[in-house]
C-alpha cells in the first residue's frame, strides 16, 4: 500500500470512528434528557361562577384542553400539578379533577395548594393523599412531601408548603420537613434535583399575604449544594424565572386565570453543565383566554416577559464558590 492510499484509509477509519463516537454520545445525551409538564393552579370547579379574576365556569374546558395538548407531546416523563388543583376543598371536586388527570397518557403527581385543604378538617392532607393514591396507580405516597427518581441522574422532590392549622394563603415548611429535605439533598449531590412547591421560594412580585414565611431558610439550605437544582412553583398565577448560579426558580401561571397557561420543561445534561429548556404553552381556547384577560388589571405582569415564558438556561454542574 502506497503512502497516499494509506493516508486515505487512515482518514476514512478516523472519520468513521469519530462519527460513531459522536453518534453514541448523541444517543446517550438524548436518552438522559428529562421532560415534564408543570401545570399549576387549575382551580377546577364544576359548580362555581366566575370571580373577578378567575374563569371558574370554564376550568373543566381549560383542563381538558391542556391535557389534550400534553398528550400530543412526545416523550414526556411525567406531569406535576403544583397545587390548587381544585378551587374548593371538597371530595366530589377532587374526584372530578382526578377523572380529568387520569386522561393523561403520562404518570402524574401533585403537591398541595392552599385551596386544596380545608383547615376545619373536612378534607385533610391525609385524606387528600389517600384519595389520590386510590385513583392514581403511579401515586403511592403517604406523607405530604415525598421524592422519587424518574430516571437515573435525577431526583424529584415534592414539598408541602401549605399551612393547614389556620386559614391563610401564606406558606411554611415545617422543621421536620426541612430536616427531611436536607437528607434528600445530601443523598442527591450528583443528581439534577427538581423541587416542586406550591408557594414559591422567590416571589414573582411582593405579596405579604401569599409569601413563604421561612423562604430564607430554604434558600440558604439550597445554596449549600453545588449540583443543578430547579425549583418549580405556582400560587401567584404569574410567569417568572429567576436564576441564582446553579439554582433555577420557575414560577408558572394559572389555568384558571390569565394567561391560562402551563409549561413543558426539558432538562438536557452535559458533562459540565445542564441545559433547561422552558416552553410556555397557552390554552387554545382563545375566547376563554380573552375573557380571562379582561378580568385582570396586571395582565402584563402575569404574562411575563418573553424570557420569562420561553427560555433555555444553562446551569453549571458544579458551582464556582468564588461567585459568592
Amino acid at each position: 500500500m502506497n503512502k497516499t492510499n494509506f493516508i486515505k484509509l487512515f482518514t476514512l477509519i478516523f472519520i468513521t470512528i469519530f462519527g460513531c463516537l459522536i453518534s453514541i454520545q448523541g444517543c446517550v445525551a438524548g436518552s438522559s434528557d428529562l421532560t415534564f409538564a408543570q401545570i399549576s393552579d387549575a382551580h377546577y370547579s364544576s359548580f362555581e361562577a366566575d370571580t373577578s379574576f378567575k374563569v371558574l365556569s370554564s376550568t373543566g374546558k381549560i383542563l381538558n384542553d391542556v391535557i389534550t395538548q400534553v398528550n400530543s407531546c412526545n416523550d414526556i416523563d411525567f406531569v406535576m400539578f403544583t397545587g390548587d388543583m381544585i378551587n374548593r376543598p371538597r371530595q366530589d371536586q377532587l374526584l372530578e379533577f382526578i377523572e380529568y388527570a387520569n386522561m393523561l397518557n403520562y404518570p402524574w403527581y401533585v403537591v398541595f395548594g392552599n385551596h386544596d385543604i380545608a383547615h376545619n378538617g373536612t378534607l385533610t392532607k391525609k385524606l387528600y393523599f389517600e384519595i389520590i393514591s386510590e385513583h392514581n396507580k403511579n401515586f403511592c405516597y403517604k406523607t405530604p412531601y415525598y421524592s422519587f427518581t424518574p430516571k437515573k441522574g435525577y431526583k424529584v422532590i415534592g414539598l408541602d408548603t401549605i399551612i393547614d392549622y389556620k386559614m391563610t394563603s401564606q406558606g411554611e415548611v415545617s422543621e421536620e420537613e426541612l430536616c427531611w429535605l436536607k437528607d434528600e439533598l445530601d443523598n442527591s449531590k450528583d443528581d439534577v434535583v427538581i423541587i416542586f412547591t406550591h408557594v414559591p421560594l422567590i416571589e414573582p412580585f411582593p405579596s405579604e399575604n401569599h409569601k413563604l414565611k421561612n423562604s430564607y431558610e430554604l434558600k440558604l439550605l439550597l445554596k449549600k449544594y453545588d449540583n443543578p437544582i430547579i425549583v418549580c412553583s405556582g400560587h401567584y398565577h404569574a410567569t417568572k424565572i429567576f436564576q441564582e448560579n446553579n439554582i433555577l426558580y420557575i414560577n408558572t401561571p394559572s389555568l384558571a386565570s390569565y394567561p391560562n397557561a402551563f409549561r413543558i420543561i426539558t432538562v438536557c445534561p452535559h458533562r459540565n453543565k445542564v441545559d433547561v429548556n422552558i416552553c410556555f404553552k397557552e390554552t387554545t381556547l382563545k375566547s376563554i383566554q380573552d375573557k380571562a384577560k379582561m378580568k385582570v388589571m396586571g395582565s402584563t405582569l402575569l404574562y411575563g416577559s418573553e424570557t420569562d415564558r420561553n427560555n433555555t438556561i444553562e446551569l453549571p454542574r458544579k458551582r464556582d464558590r468564588n461567585s459568592f
